[in-house]
């Protein structure tokens, strides 16, 4: 079967394009991954590259992963001298190959997020720094922000005492790394490129090798990591970007979007393809995404088509507080449920975290499995950090921050002040924690040597045996195992243990070069973060817009739409704050197959303070054809229970009149507020009042006979 076969016009044109850059602009659900992957076999088939010669960039593991069991069904050669892999991934295997350039040990190691921040509260510790004046966290983000700007401690902004203190932490923390052998995650891309810019025997041997290099989700790149691809690529090479502007929500992890527009112009692209049919969404969804994003200035401008039909309006409930927005959520998906749709096949999402508790309530009270998407993934988890830890160890004893997330644990009587004492004696010898211990003496010398002697006795045992093997004896002889058989809730802990081992066989198994366990820490570092869903029963997906990019279901709940919600107050602040909420929504509208239900409510408790809302200008932005009303709009709710059954499909009704001939979503002007507009109204002659939403000034209820309002 030809690879060409069932493409779409557009696809067949941007998997066929010359040798010369281009940008797809791929919709959501336009088939870009097909793309991708089907661009890359028909470059190896045609003879135009090597599969050596290719250099494939995406964001996940995962999505890594699925492009090269789809190159390898298509075309019968060995995908393994391929380059396909994250940015983490990628430049992790650059160091590796030329870590005496890069200035680094070969066996050194990479730290997570956690253990970065414990390296920075010991470095913060060193330089007798008050957290209170710098936390810990934010230090972190100071660092890790110049690193991905591309910026060391000697070229970061400061501007003030506070800032050159910054600065100088920045250094020592950038040396105690060093003195270590361990990387951040943001190292690994700044020491790559930092590689690549001084050597340049190294940088026209890459640019050599990849002569094409293609690029999954361009719209989630960093500045470093698109210097970075500009510094791979030579006079010869081309790049294949496929991103879509309108997805760009990771503005707060450094994405810029503006990248797309630079590689137009930086790469003198001629070839611009939007792959605009979706293969996802039923008509009236994709109409209402196009209608949204179109209130968008700064986009390159495509618009989602299907051939599927127009399907079932959008369905839009308003729900007098959160708690009927809630259980009326609960009642429609056991509706759906019952309808004969799996429950896996509904997403309900929401912009804040914080929002997840009375929708947690609700569906624990119906009695409805659900699942956060997003918990603590498998390699995040407390059991397997401890593991690792002893494993890393085992492959370098100068690790600090292993040494000391399991010096005591499980516990050995090794308590703070051994733990400075033995810190102050690894400062003064400017020597690793581990190799500082016999400078210890007495009791805590004595606990503190014991575990050294355990940590050399794991290395000498496990030499010569395979990396399964070396797992499973590190886990019986270090204590883990027989700690967590003694819990009482250690069950789970325990099989997670042991899936470990199972981790390191299937690593091996899966690895046709380095086998090796520093190769498996870097792989359990990588896989850090990437989510694995947890198998078995039917649940209902609950999780944060950010959260729900690349997903799909038949069926999408978006809640809590209302104004400083979704659009999120903070976006009134940030450049590009209200076009990035915007694109946040295109994402969460895009995720519906065949039904999406959008719902909001009057006011809402949430971060201990009720707050009183009005719909998000989002609802207004689709237009009034393409949805339908399951509530008599700016009205007043009907109870939650089986009364809400049948106020579904509700028609939108007129507005309701209110006393004294005043009209909800009437504009008013008050002498003290100023102009805003009727939301709601309660109670009868002197008793009546209305809540009005006056903007800035808020939400307020004022009684009829003291308003002295006039009509707008």
């Amino acid at each position: 079967m030809s690879l060409l076969a069932n493409l779409n016009p557009e696809q067949l044109a941007a998997v066929t394009l010359p040798n010369q850059s281009a940008l797809i602009l791929a919709g959501a659900g336009s088939g870009k991954t097909r793309v991708l992957t089907t661009r890359i076999a028909w470059l190896i088939q045609t003879g135009n590259v090597s599969p050596a010669g290719v250099l494939a960039v995406t964001f996940t593991n995962k999505a890594a992963k699925e492009m090269l069991t789809r190159i390898s069904a298509m075309l019968p050669v060995s995908t393994r001298g391929m380059w396909v892999g994250t940015f983490h991934g990628l430049c992790n295997r650059l160091l590796r190959a030329h870590y005496r350039d890069a200035g680094l040990p070969q066996l050194f190691q990479i730290l997570d997020s956690a253990d970065q921040l414990s390296l920075v509260k010991r470095v913060l510790k060193s330089m007798n720094v008050d957290e209170d004046r710098f936390p810990p966290k934010q230090v972190q983000h100071f660092i890790n922000g110049n690193k991905e700007e591309g910026r060391r401690a000697s070229k970061a902004d400061a501007f003030d005492e506070f800032g050159r203190r910054l600065c100088e932490i920045y250094a020592a923390y950038d040396e105690q790394c060093q003195r270590e052998g361990v990387v951040d995650f943001a190292e690994l891309l700044l020491r790559s490129f930092e590689l690549l810019s001084k050597n340049e025997i190294l940088r026209e041997h890459y640019q050599g090798r990849f002569r094409h290099v293609l690029v999954d989700e361009f719209q989630d790149t960093n500045r470093l990591q698109y210097r970075w691809l500009k510094l791979l690529t030579g006079p010869g090479s081309v790049i294949f970007a496929v991103g879509d502007d309108d997805q760009s929500i990771y503005a707060f992890r450094g994405a810029n979007v503006g990248n797309m527009a630079d590689f137009e112009r930086d790469f003198h692209v001629d070839n611009v393809i939007r792959l605009e049919q979706n293969y996802r969404s039923h008509g009236n969804i994709l109409d209402a995404a196009n209608a949204l994003i179109s209130n968008n200035r700064k986009r390159l401008g495509k618009n989602l088509w299907t051939s599927e039909g127009h399907g079932e309006p959008l369905r839009i409930y308003e729900a007098q507080t959160d708690g009927y927005e809630a259980h009326w959520l609960a009642e429609e998906v056991q509706a759906l449920n019952r309808d004969g749709l799996a429950r896996h096949e509904i997403g309900v999402l929401y912009r804040s975290n914080a929002q997840s508790r009375i929708l947690e309530h609700a569906l624990f009270s119906a009695g409805i499995p659900y699942r956060v998407y997003g918990g603590l993934r498998f390699f995040e988890r407390m059991e397997i950090k401890h593991a690792l830890a002893y494993l890393r160890l085992i492959a370098s004893s100068e690790d600090d921050s292993a040494f000391l997330r399991v010096v005591n644990f499980p516990v050995r009587g090794i308590g703070a002040r051994s733990l400075e004492a033995l810190q102050d004696a690894a400062r003064t010898g400017g020597t690793s924690l581990f190799n500082a211990v016999p400078k210890l003496a007495g009791k805590a010398g004595n606990a503190l040597g014991a575990f050294a002697a355990l940590i050399a006795a794991l290395r000498k045992e496990t030499e010569g045996l395979a990396l399964p093997e070396i797992v499973e004896h590190m886990l019986a002889k270090s204590g883990l195992l027989a700690y967590f058989q003694a819990e009482k809730d250690g069950a789970d802990r325990l099989e997670n243990l042991q899936e470990l081992v199972n981790a390191a066989a299937t690593f091996v198994q899966e690895q046709d070069d380095a086998q090796d366990l520093a190769s498996f820490l870097a792989h359990a570092a990588l896989e850090a973060g990437e989510h694995q869903a947890g198998e078995g029963s039917d649940a209902l997906q609950l999780m944060t817009v950010h959260s729900a990019k690349g997903l799909e279901f038949q069926a999408v709940f978006v809640t809590g739409l209302e104004e400083g919600l979704f659009p999120h107050e903070q976006s009134r602040n940030e450049d590009d704050g209200l076009e990035e909420e915007r694109r946040l929504m295109y994402v969460a509208i895009t995720r519906a197959r065949a039904r999406l239900y959008l719902s909001f409510s009057q006011n809402r408790m949430l971060h201990g303070q009720t707050r009183y809302n009005v719909a998000s200008r989002f609802l207004d932005e689709i237009p009034v054809g393409l949805v339908k009303w399951l509530t008599p709009r700016m009205g007043s709710m009907p109870l939650p229970g089986p009364v809400l059954a049948s106020a579904r499909d509700v028609a939108k009704p007129a507005p309701r009149a209110t006393p004294a001939g005043w009209r909800i979503g009437q504009n008013v002007v008050h002498a003290k507020f100023g102009q805003g507009v009727i939301v709601d109204a309660e109670g009868q002659g002197p008793d009546a009042r209305l809540q009005i939403n006056f903007g800035r000034q808020g939400m307020k209820w004022l009684a009829l006979e003291y308003a002295k309002l006039s009509a707008a």
